[in-house]
């Protein structure tokens, strides 16, 4: 009786268990074919194309008022396609600003410094980068963390239009779980197909799927996120998958810009295409015109830059233009004022700014840097906040080696904002604080110092700061 009622317990755990693997499967589908088709990612994917140079003006199409006032498409004229890619030079002048420079790390406990500096290397660094990036083009980048062939903690990013996250607030700090989205090319019976894989993230490990048809087809058990030596599977707790935010409400940079980097893209193009068209830049004054539809007239003009007259009752035909001169200096004026709207709205920096050229002093750089810094503090504040994620995977993983459990022990993360300065000033205010300020603070502020601590200790051992 015992058994048969364990059967029968089994029977009905497996069905709960299916019809939740059913209901469960059903409801990413959904989510996969929303995200797909949603604005959101489609604003990700526009970013990163302007970040490319693929504009908008790239498929632009002369046109003209052709037969009944409609406009008709013209093949035969200038159409010259300029991209002047302010927003990719906008998108380098931030990430750079915040992390071109190495980030300093800053602990009491001297060991557990160490393992931070040997795993959050150069190589750390750029992967970094590279999710800075994506926070700007995408409104937000993603940082994986994983153990990799030779059992070293690695880390990589994942493109913001591939990743679905499934949040449990609402401010989107804390992940319930997310779908990675991503293909990869097969040979079969030597064709090349194109295979669609989803990968979900959850707390306990990844399951992957196939996708056929918008339906999601499972291709094995659900994996742990790493194994020991004796192939023992292991979890982290959380899900390796941290977010890195350019500002809490994960706006893309290029939704403040777009309309402006476009207009002026606009702006070149039609330029180019009036000096090289100029004999188009008129207005018509007709004579005796044999014909009555003045929309074909102007197609044919467009298309031909010739018309046929004739001489009506003694009077002879002819045309007579109205020239209209392109004016080069109406140009340069709204193409300065459009890359200037570009850099205010984007909060970027001018380095040709009258204020730098004048008087370079240091008042004057910080006036000049104020945008980008204000937009690169808010910054700071949410990859510092992702920086504590990052720690926790890191002093796991310092505590699998067996090299000390650290999980109280505090990391301060300090950016070196790569902003001009005028060193001569730095220095000697470096110097007046000396007396005032202990020497880690002071050496910190230098700024010929890269590692406060190897500063230190380089000057301990030869010799003493004037």
């Amino acid at each position: 009786m015992f058994f048969d009622s364990y059967r029968e317990t089994e029977k009905i755990n497996a069905f709960i268990n299916n019809n939740r693997t059913f209901e469960e499967r059903f409801f990413f589908e959904k989510e996969i074919r929303n995200f797909l088709a949603c604005e959101k990612r489609a604003l990700m994917l526009k970013g990163e194309q302007y970040y490319n140079g693929c504009h908008d003006i790239l498929k632009r199409k002369r046109t003209a008022i052709g037969e009944g006032g409609k406009l008709t498409e013209i093949t035969n004229l200038p159409n010259n396609r300029i991209v002047d890619n302010q927003f990719a030079k906008l998108v380098d002048q931030k990430v750079n600003y915040l992390l071109a420079k190495p980030i300093t790390f800053i602990a009491e406990n001297k060991k557990l410094l160490t393992e931070i500096k040997s795993i959050l290397n150069r190589k750390f660094l750029r992967v970094l980068k590279a999710v800075g990036e994506d926070s700007l083009k995408g409104g937000i980048g993603w940082l994986y963390i994983y153990i990799n062939e030779i059992g070293k903690l690695d880390f990589c990013r994942f493109k913001p239009f591939d990743i679905i996250p499934f949040w449990n607030d609402e401010d989107h700090t804390k992940l319930d779980c997310a779908v990675r989205l991503y293909n990869r090319e097969k040979y079969e019976a030597k064709e090349k197909k194109l295979i669609k894989f989803a990968e979900i993230y959850k707390s306990d490990g990844v399951e992957t799927y196939i996708i056929q048809n918008d339906k999601l087809i499972k291709t094995g058990k659900m994996k742990n996120y790493f194994y020991d030596s004796k192939n023992n599977g292991w979890r982290w707790g959380k899900i390796p998958l941290i977010a890195f935010k350019q500002n809490s409400s994960e706006i893309p940079l290029i939704k403040r810009v777009k309309a402006l980097q476009d207009a002026l893209n606009e702006m070149r193009s039609d330029f180019i295409n009036n000096l090289q068209e100029d004999k188009r830049n008129t207005i018509l004054v007709i004579k005796n015109y044999d014909g009555t539809d003045l929309g074909e007239f102007r197609k044919n003009l467009s298309q031909y830059g010739a018309v046929k007259v004739r001489t009506i009752d003694g009077a002879e035909g002819g045309i007579e233009s109205l020239s209209i001169d392109v004016n080069s200096s109406n140009y340069v004026v709204v193409c300065d004022m459009l890359k200037k709207a570009i850099i205010e709205n984007g909060r970027g920096f001018d380095p040709r700014d009258e204020r730098f050229n004048s008087n370079p002093n240091q008042m004057n750089i910080i006036s000049m840097y104020s945008d980008i810094d204000l937009d690169a503090n808010g910054m700071e504040n949410e990859f510092q906040a992702s920086f504590e994620e990052v720690f926790y995977f890191v002093k796991n993983y310092i505590s699998f080696l067996g090299k000390g459990c650290f999980e109280n022990d505090v990391i301060q993360v300090i950016f070196n904002k790569d902003q001009m300065i005028n060193e001569s000033e730095a220095i000697d205010n470096c110097i007046k604080s000396s007396s005032v300020l202990s020497e880690e603070s002071v050496i910190a502020q230098h700024p010929w110092v890269e590692d406060v601590y190897e500063e230190i200790k380089k000057k301990a051992n030869g010799g003493s700061m004037n």
